[in-house]
């Protein structure tokens, strides 16, 4: 397992950068990125089970634990514009209840970073309007 360094969520982050993607917005390397490499930390409000009711239909909703969700709405969280793909080149990592986007290979610089969102997130949001990952589409 990966282990985070103490101090603040910049140390992890690797360069990246938001811009125009195949899907929208994405979240593409602008340098070489090993791997696994723990890239940038997925961040927002903690919500309970109580609070997370509230928040019906948010597509930036992260599940850590039975209880506990991370909101990661806010663009702030940088970590929020990598792009859901059916052959990824990262994975998240939950440790100690925060999230990290790692690199599963080397990220070539201007490669956009994407994770697989999971079964549920895909039949919610993904597959009434088709999969547009890379992979998809060719």
């Amino acid at each position: 397992m990966l282990k985070p360094k103490s101090g603040s969520r910049e140390k992890y982050r690797h360069a990246v950068k938001v811009k125009r993607s195949g899907t929208g917005l994405g979240l593409f390397a602008t340098e070489k990125i090993p791997k696994s490499t723990l890239i940038i930390e997925y961040f927002g409000p903690v919500l309970n089970n109580k609070e997370l009711s509230k928040k019906n239909g948010s597509k930036y909703l992260f599940e850590t634990s039975y209880n506990r969700t991370i909101d990661g709405t806010h663009r702030a969280n940088t970590a929020r514009y990598a792009n859901h793909s059916c052959k990824p080149n990262c994975e998240t990592e939950v440790i100690r209840g925060r999230i990290y986007i790692v690199s599963l290979y080397t990220i070539k610089p201007g490669e956009e970073l994407t994770y697989d969102y999971g079964e549920e997130y895909t039949n919610e949001h993904i597959k009434p309007h088709g999969c547009k990952c890379s992979t998809c589409l060719s």
